[in-house]
This record gives structure tokens, sequence and C-alpha cells, in this order.
């Protein structure tokens, strides 16, 4: 066997990370339907700014969507970096993923325009794509530039998505769940990634 082939925990690992993000599709695929049913009651649920009640949508905001049309848009880039951001370690993406949901929810919350109503999973889409590109950078982990490079490079355009102008779209949305990305791989970055080149450097001299 090469030495480059993933070992038995690497590919459980996967599987898990896997398991992790079809299940998440699912639910996001499972509510849609129930709002369907229910005549769009769930949409109430999103975030209302600046109100006590819209406090509760930094909850349900993320896995809720304004029609299949919107769910649709969603659920590939979900899937995919959903899965890149669990494969290093479920526990890890996890709590990376809760990073992002409450900067992204909060952030929302405060700047959003009075009256929105704002729900969708491209807040955790922006805040997976930043954490992917930005984590490799603090870590200083070749895997992880190489993944972030390759992530910029197939889905750095939505990064655009940040800016305002977008009728319908939330900017405010996109822009803080970049930042809790961002966040979320200084926070959780291992320093002695950076440290051991140098250690050996040390010894070397």
């Amino acid at each position: 066997m090469s030495q480059d082939s993933p070992t038995l925990p690497q590919r459980t690992n996967w599987l898990r990370a896997g398991g992790w993000a079809l299940g998440f599709v699912a639910l996001l695929w499972v509510l849609e339907a129930t709002d369907y049913i229910s005549g769009h009651q769930l949409d109430t649920l999103g975030i209302v700014p600046r109100t006590d009640a819209g406090l509760l949508g930094i909850v349900f905001a993320p896995v809720l969507h304004f029609g299949w049309a919107h769910l649709y848009g969603n659920t590939v880039p979900a899937l995919v970096l959903g899965f890149l951001v669990l494969a290093s370690g479920v526990g890890r993406g996890i709590v990376a993923t809760l990073i992002i949901w409450v900067v992204g929810g909060v952030g929302v919350w405060v700047m959003s325009p009075p009256g929105s109503i704002t729900a969708g999973t491209s807040m955790l889409i922006f805040g997976w794509l930043v954490y992917l590109i930005m984590r490799g950078l603090f870590s200083h982990r070749v895997s992880q530039i190489v993944i972030g490079v390759l992530i910029f490079l197939a889905y750095g355009s939505l990064l655009l998505g940040v800016l305002p102008g977008q009728t319908g779209v939330s900017w405010q949305g996109h822009l803080f769940g970049a930042i809790g990305g961002a966040l979320a791989a200084w926070l959780l970055h291992d320093p002695s990634q950076k440290q051991a080149p140098k250690q050996a450097h040390k010894k070397t001299a």
C-alpha cells in the first residue's frame, strides 16, 4: 500500500463527514417540504432585524428557504462545502459551523433593513467558503492551502455576493457569514502546525 493512501481513520472520518453533510441537506429538503405543505408558515421564522421575535430566526434561518428554487440553488454548494469542512474533523467542522451560524445570524439581525425577513443556507455557504480558504493560511498546512486554492477557483466568484445591490438577496447574510468563517478559521487553527518547522530548524543548526 502506498504511504499516500488514506488511512482507515481518515476514510472513516470522510464517511462520517459525508453522512453529516447528506443528513444536513436532507433536513433542508424535509423542512422545505413541510413549509410548502403548511402554506409557507415556516418562512415567518426567518431573521427579522432588531425585534425580539426576530432573535429566534438566528436559530432557524440557515435551514429555511423561500421556495424550491432558493433551496435548489443552495443544495450542491452546501453538500460540497459542508463535506469539506467536516472532512478534516467532524467535531471541528461542527464548531466552525456554529461560529458561522451565530456570527452570521447576529450580523443579519443587527444590520438588515427593518421589516425584512432573512432565511437561507447561503449564510453558512459563504462562511464555509471563507473558512476553507483561510484555514490553510493560518495553519500553514500544505494540504489545506491546496484545498483552499481549489475551492477559491471553483467558488470564489460567489464572494461577490457580499456586495450590496442585488434585489431580494441578503448581502448582509453573505457578508457576516463570511466574517464568521474567517473568525472560525482563526479561532480553530492549531498554532503548533506553524511552530514545528521552526523547532526542526533549531535542532539541525
